[in-house]
């Protein structure tokens, strides 16, 4: 299984990651979880992305505040598809983050989740991942048809409360 890469720019987002990386354990999917910035350390972050599909990444999910400019430098740098998660970090509460996440130029796809929005990413890498994994692909049909009971259930005690 192809492992998923967990980047943030400043160790300062981790907590903010941890739904993804507890998702993807959850999957079962490998991951390497590391601290990289766009602007503090661009040549390791073009030498991450560069070499990410050899060193066995299928996704590379990438986390930034602020500017954001992390996942576009890393998808720039690769044919890897690129997660980017906006993070609130900032006195404009994220805005100015997923803005400069969701605005790629045409040919530099970075797709991109809700501010904040980590466990949502770790998701869609498994569903990339899925596409070459049936094991994968039962255990996320398994999530959906969870997800499915429990609403179920709750409609059912919501609609009990008035009838």
């Amino acid at each position: 299984m192809k492992k998923v890469a967990i980047v943030m720019g400043s160790d300062s987002d981790l907590p903010k990651l941890t739904p993804a990386i507890d998702k993807l354990k959850e999957f079962g999917i490998p991951c390497e979880v590391r601290v990289i910035s766009a602007h503090r350390t661009p040549m390791q972050a073009i030498d991450f992305a560069s070499n990410a599909k050899k060193n066995g990444f299928g996704v590379i999910i990438a986390a930034a505040g602020k500017a954001a400019h992390l996942g576009g430098v890393l998808a720039a740098n690769t044919t890897l598809p690129v997660i980017g998660i906006p993070v609130k970090a900032s006195v404009l509460d994220g805005m100015d983050a997923l803005l400069a996440t969701v605005q790629m130029p045409s040919g530099i796809p970075v797709a991109t989740v809700a501010i904040d929005g980590s466990a949502n990413a770790a998701i869609l890498a498994a569903q990339i991942i899925a596409l070459s994994d049936d094991e994968l692909a039962s255990k996320l049909d398994a999530m959906r048809a969870k997800m499915t009971e429990e609403v179920l259930a709750k409609d059912a005690a919501v609609k009990a409360q008035f009838e």
